[in-house]
């Protein structure tokens, strides 16, 4: 029989579960997935072999969090692991019982450094999914060296300096898994969106996964640039004393991102990784501004796409046309090869190939053997 893999996913921001979706989808049709997650609506189709089973979520306080221990500190080895919180009990009640009777050959996690330490010591192979940032700390290290695997969904050109070997010894890179590579070509996408073919378009993207793109910076950027079009998809942070000009546009959260991307002439984004993705399948001159996450994840990512010629990498929006004029400048000079090359449109299929042969030790139960302990001398 065909054992199943097992994967948490986080439902902060999207990445999370396009990956785990486009994983799926690839997988054999007769291995099994199931997916634990705090939010079932958060996934693309995914295919029949899969199964969705909600937990309480890890991260979020329960209706009424408990006083007693609130103020216990946290060990180094862990995360985010409060004390007499019924939320978390249930969620860990609920995987640790799916271990026990489903019999997995692998647990994937997406991302939680807890749950991966839950495998290993339930005696279940786990597999760490690895995002860029300061991940040094013991509660990462023990995840990771834990793991019989580790799967990064980026480039080993992006691969931060630090890791130590053993670590990339065991990762599997899967280059822009979840996103679809295959980007229309700028005519076709105006067309479609009702967009002037004409006109020079800048297209401000944020990600899920925070608060959104502060629109201020843009009024700046886009009264700079009166002949332009600026547009901005995806998440807003207005501000009281921002004055848009009439050639900015917001068109909040949409179906179709890949035909934004692909009409605009230039791009601004956070480094969130579908954002990544998706803008270096187009190849655009772009500018990266970091948001802040957790491990300085998006600040790292934007460090190696930097150091990559792949984007210009800022530490803040820029506060002044001048400062906005400067950084399209730099990014001018961008190698769109660079950033198309940092994307794999068979990611997803080399993940779950991987992910699939590491898990067949679990198809074939072994032969019972009997152990004979060594004379004591």
């Amino acid at each position: 029989m065909t054992a199943p893999i097992g994967y948490f996913v986080h439902h902060q921001g999207r990445g999370h579960a396009e990956r785990a979706a486009a994983i799926a989808a690839a997988l054999p049709p007769d291995r099994p997935i199931t997916l634990f997650t705090a939010r079932a609506d958060i996934f693309p189709a995914l295919p029949p072999q899969a199964r969705v089973v909600t937990i309480p979520s890890l991260f979020e306080p329960p209706a009424a969090p408990p006083v007693g221990f609130a103020k216990d500190r946290t060990p180094d080895t862990l995360h985010c692991a409060p004390l007499g919180w019924s939320t978390i009990t249930e969620a860990v009640a609920t995987i640790a019982a799916w271990f026990d009777s489903a019999r997995p050959a692998l647990f994937v996690t997406d991302v939680s450094a807890e749950l991966g330490q839950l495998a290993r010591i339930a005696s279940v192979p786990h597999v760490a999914v690895l995002q860029h940032g300061d991940r040094a700390d013991p509660g990462h290290m023990a995840a990771y060296e834990g793991a019989i695997g580790i799967l990064a969904p980026y480039h080993p050109s992006l691969e931060q300096p630090g890791r130590p070997d053993w670590m990339t010894a065991k990762t599997h890179y899967a280059p822009g898994v979840g996103i679809d590579a295959d980007m229309p070509d700028r005519a076709t996408a105006r067309a479609v969106l009702g967009l002037p073919a004409d006109a020079e378009i800048v297209l401000a993207v944020g990600g899920g996964g925070g608060g959104g793109t502060p629109v201020t910076p843009l009024t700046l950027g886009a009264r700079a640039e009166p002949d332009s079009l600026w547009i901005t998809i995806g998440e807003v942070q207005h501000d009281w004393h921002a004055t848009p000009p009439a050639n900015l546009r917001h068109m909040g959260w949409v179906a179709n991102p890949e035909h934004w991307i692909a009409a605009a002439d230039r791009i601004v984004s956070s480094a969130g990784n579908t954002t990544v993705h998706m803008i270096a399948a187009a190849g655009r001159p772009w500018i990266v501004v970091p948001e802040w996450r957790y491990f300085d994840e998006q600040l790292w990512k934007a460090r190696m796409l930097g150091a990559a010629s792949a984007a210009v990498t800022l530490d803040h929006w820029p506060s002044h046309g001048l400062a906005w004029r400067h950084a399209w400048q730099a990014a001018r000079a961008c190698d769109p090869t660079r950033q198309r090359d940092l994307v794999d449109p068979d990611a997803a299929a080399g993940a779950a190939a991987w992910l699939d042969r590491l898990a067949r030790w679990r198809d074939v139960e072994p032969a019972a053997s009997i152990l004979v302990a060594e004379p004591i001398a």
